[in-house]
């Protein structure tokens, strides 16, 4: 299963590359500043494209992430306070009486300094890195959709909430990251053939065992350096409360590749053609066979592995 990609997560340049439009209202709606709210989980990536925004809209949607980072900053710093006070109070200890409890709180908060300080980093960072674009279930990512008859761009979270699912049932099936090919007509009957999407993204990410039996995370990617536009599903679930709604996608996958096999690994992304991109965004129920076409001609790049750090 893909636990975890590399995305396209800037919004701008998917535009530009895939003549698409942007849904604003949707990032709007996503990030509407609310101190009584959790924060939407978000990539950097995407967060930082709207600090480069051109139109009104944009710039708005910069606003309300600027007033997540400020409050988040906030959080941070105090963090950071609190973990020094702890640390210095250790050391303290330490060096009048050593004891168990002084040095495991020395421990805990030299760790909890640390994680602060790159918190606080990323916040104020503004060269863009590789995890910036990386992406987990749960954290949002810009999928590409065909509404009337034109493609836009939507963020979406990476974990589909099947229509008529609410959260508790959501949490009884927390795998609906990934949606399997030859469960499309079954468990996922009411979205195959009616709501696709599509991501952009560089690398995906898996955990496989090593010769040891040791868990290890492994990184894939097109040996050809080609984007893959990998084929998913989408759902929007009506919000509750006033709440806007959950839109949450999950990607499609097949039968391994063989060098994904040998390394490890049972399933891979369904990597479609650029030329299948419309057929694929917009579906016939009637015809699923063809659905099944653009699967069995997809792209069949060889995926590099490496150890991901």
């Amino acid at each position: 299963m893909c636990y975890s990609a590399q995305v396209r997560a800037n919004y701008q340049k998917l535009v530009r590359q895939y003549g698409a439009i942007m849904s604003i209202e949707e990032f709007a709606k996503l990030y509407s500043f609310d101190p009584a709210k959790a924060r939407p989980k978000t990539p950097k990536g995407m967060d930082d494209a709207f600090a480069k925004g051109d139109t009104p809209a944009e710039r708005e949607v910069w606003e309300a992430i600027s007033a997540w980072n400020t409050e988040a900053a906030t959080k941070w710093e105090k963090e950071l306070f609190q973990q020094t006070t702890r640390l210095n109070n250790a050391q303290r200890a330490l060096e009048s009486k050593p004891t168990k409890k002084a040095q495991e709180d020395a421990r805990i908060a030299a760790n909890k300094i640390a994680i602060a300080r790159e918190k606080l980093s990323d916040l104020r960072r503004t060269e863009p890195l590789p995890r910036d674009e990386r992406i987990f279930p749960g954290v949002y990512a810009p999928v590409m959709v065909m509404e009337n008859d034109r493609r836009v761009i939507k963020p979406m979270r990476y974990q589909c909430r099947l229509p008529g699912w609410n959260e508790a049932t959501e949490r009884q099936y927390p795998g609906t990251y990934n949606a399997r090919r030859d469960k499309l007509e079954k468990s996922w009957r009411e979205l195959f053939g009616y709501q696709h999407g599509l991501i952009v993204a560089d690398v995906f990410f898996e955990n496989v065992e090593d010769a040891e039996g040791k868990n290890q995370i492994l990184a894939f990617t097109p040996r050809s350096g080609e984007p893959m536009l990998i084929a998913c599903l989408w759902s929007r679930s009506p919000g509750k409360d006033g709440q806007p709604d959950l839109l949450s996608f999950a990607a499609i996958t097949d039968d391994p590749e063989p060098e994904v096999a040998d390394a490890g690994h049972d399933r891979t992304v369904i990597n479609i053609k650029p030329e299948h991109i419309d057929a694929w965004l917009n579906p016939d129920p009637s015809n699923l066979g063809a659905l099944h076409a653009i699967f069995d001609d997809k792209r069949h790049p060889y995926y590099e592995h490496r150890i991901a750090a």
